[in-house]
């Protein structure tokens, strides 16, 4: 018998189905030469302290660093854990060959390794890697099987970060929780002051931002405008915050300024009393054309962005929704990190595109032609294991409400790579007022092209977001201008506050992970940077979660707050390496070149034992006498999440 293993039941059936394995026993199903049994996710998982060492079970600092000499692994004591591997290992000791059918990704390969070793498997191993569990995925996977060995660095990756999460993990959270935690009775010390790899640089971000809000202080400035022909004029500033030359001769006692105005009210009225009385002329038009592309495919990261923004799900909840479509079949693999598709899938677009038979409305624009092939989307050296979420093209029936939102975006953006760039026309007039320059933009959109995507909707149930799509609001038409007329104005002073930074939401969050705290809208540059993100697309959500369990943050509206505790931890760590996103993003990036056979497993190894030796040494010399108590505020407070 061949065995094959999933990483769910469901998943494991529908693998079964296309076997023809239809026979169902206890635990597996049997059929055509075949037993397609499966797991519950994480079966596994490594030792604890005290497996290693027996002294390890009691928490002191005298053990520390605890840094086992061989890393092992145990099975999870859940009973209904243990019956399940039971009949795995049964399976696998009669196997003639075993087939993973995991998750195509570095956990899903890290979950099947583990219960293979566990439960002794010695014959042959393939692995079927696909990025959707409709039949035709799953038959042509099975048509190209690999053997495990084409995984082994993936497998390796997967390894050191479980390892190295473990390693900093246990040290960490016992040194600063026997070191710091408050020694005052009548305060709750029941809390364990965990310490992550990636949860504590996250915890830092967000203290950062918090105290950047909370030290901020405001400056007033005043900014200069004026009505001509029912349209809004604002005075011309360079760079340096100040007017043109031209303007600087004419007005000399206005030197200080803000960047965005006169940085005293007297300065203000000293260039309105010379304007307010003369002409206003329209010295300059100048209009240019422009185009815009479709945006980005969906990877899991933007998708929980956009889900946030729009619908104002959690980054765990868009994952959980995502899965189950994946798991509907009706969306591709979800655990992403790129936007982009190889050009193996663009034959197969046609096909897609006719399954989504609800948004047929949405494609008489291009009805009849052959679709686009762009490398802003099609980029196989910009596709590793998976490509970007797209639909797969079967029918997307029996979705929940949620479900069907998020399908709808992922629907839409996909239909929208094959549609013509929007094209536009800006146009900039400038006018004087005496030596005064001031200048105004619109902005006419000529031909909507793929924004008529998010301006229709389809009129079936599947039009999930229908209520809030979202209008072409960025034009801004002006009257028709002829250079040299002139006529009267209406000058305006308004006095005006610079405002702090905003709190993280899950949305902006997510983004700051992604690039290890670097705030960038251009997606090339955040292409770039998400080789040092912190986290990985499929975990970002649940360390979000873990700081909210921890009670380290709490939510007000959709703003993130660190509670007394995670501002009180993040400011007694000085260890950079703890709560730098920057140097966390770089270990990050040698995991992935792990993965990518460009750096060696044993290496990042020593690399992660010395800095946790470093670590403990650090802390340890530390005679501050500094304690962290959890609070009752913050307890309350994080009930409101």
């Amino acid at each position: 018998m061949i065995v094959c293993i999933a990483e769910k039941p469901s998943v494991a059936k529908d693998i079964a189905k296309v076997l023809g394995a239809n026979r169902s026993a206890d635990g597996y199903m049997e059929g055509n030469g075949y037993q397609v049994t499966w797991t519950f996710g994480h079966l596994c998982e490594l030792k604890e302290p005290h497996e290693y060492n027996s002294q390890w079970k009691y928490w002191s600092l005298g053990s520390l660093p605890m840094i086992p000499p061989r890393f092992g692994i145990r099975l999870k004591p859940d009973k209904g854990v243990e019956r399940q591997f039971q009949v795995i290992s049964s399976l696998m000791q009669n196997a003639e060959a075993i087939i993973n059918c995991g998750d195509a990704g570095q956990e899903g390969e890290l979950i099947q390794r583990w219960v293979m070793q566990l439960a002794g498997a010695r014959c042959p191993v393939q692995r079927l890697w696909i990025s959707s569990l409709t039949e035709e995925a799953i038959r042509e996977g099975f048509h190209n099987l690999k053997d495990q060995s084409h995984y082994q660095s993936l497998y390796e990756a997967g390894l050191m970060r479980a390892i190295g999460d473990w390693t900093l993990g246990m040290n960490a959270t016992r040194l600063y929780t026997l070191k710091y935690r408050s020694n005052d009775r009548s305060r709750d010390n029941s809390q364990v002051l965990s310490i992550g790899r990636v949860q504590t640089p996250t915890l830092a971000l967000i203290v950062r931002r918090q105290r950047e809000i909370e030290n901020f202080v405001p400056t007033t400035y005043w900014v200069l405008t004026t009505m001509y022909r029912d349209t809004v004029f604002n005075v011309i500033m360079d760079e340096d915050g100040k007017e043109d030359e031209k303007q600087e001769v004419a007005v000399e006692q206005t030197k200080a300024r803000t960047p965005k105005g006169f940085s005293t009210k007297e300065e203000g009225e000293a260039v309105l009393a010379i304007i307010k009385d003369l002409p206003f002329v329209i010295r300059k038009i100048e209009k240019k054309k422009g185009k815009e592309a479709p945006p980005r495919l969906f990877d899991l990261t933007s998708l929980q962005v956009e889900c946030n923004r729009k619908f104002g799900f959690s980054a765990d909840q868009t994952l959980q929704l995502v899965q189950s479509l994946y798991e509907k079949k009706v969306s591709t693999y979800p655990r992403v990190d790129t936007t982009f598709l190889p050009d193996d899938v663009y034959p197969k677009c046609g096909q897609i595109m006719n399954g989504l038979q609800e948004y047929f409305p949405l494609m008489e624009r291009i009805k009849g032609q052959k679709l686009r092939k762009d490398r802003k989307f099609f980029d196989n050296s910009k596709v590793t294991d998976h490509h970007a979420i797209i639909p797969t093209g079967q029918a997307a029936i029996g979705l929940t409400e949620s479900e069907k939102k998020v399908f709808d975006l992922i629907a839409r953006r996909f239909i929208g790579i094959f549609y013509p760039d929007c094209l536009f026309e800006t146009t900039t007039v400038t006018g004087e007022v005496g030596d005064i320059g001031f200048r105004t933009t619109g902005k006419h959109i000529t031909d909507p092209a793929w924004k008529i995507l998010w301006t229709t909707s389809t009129g079936s149930a599947l039009d999930g977001n229908a209520a809030i799509r979202e209008k072409t609001s960025e034009e801004k038409t002006l009257p028709e201008f002829v250079r040299g007329e002139s006529g009267p104005h209406v000058p305006d002073l308004a006095e005006k506050q610079t405002t702090p930074p905003k709190p993280y939401t899950e949305a902006t969050l997510l983004r700051a992970m992604e690039t290890a705290g670097r705030m960038v809208e251009n997606e090339e540059l955040r292409d770039a940077l998400k080789e040092n993100g912190i986290g990985r697309p499929s975990t970002r959500a649940a360390i979000i979660e873990t700081l909210f369990r921890r009670r380290y943050i709490r939510k007000e509206r959709t703003s993130l707050w660190a509670t007394p505790t995670g501002v009180e931890l993040i400011g007694i760590i000085h260890e950079d390496l703890l709560k730098s996103a920057e140097l966390t993003g770089i270990w990050e990036r040698k995991l992935r070149l792990i993965e990518q056979q460009k750096y060696d497993a044993h290496m990042f190894l020593d690399e992660l034992k010395q800095m946790v030796s470093d670590i403990v040494m650090e802390v340890m010399r530390d005679n501050s006498n500094r304690h962290i108590s959890i609070t009752e505020e913050t307890k309350q407070k994080s009930k409101k999440k």
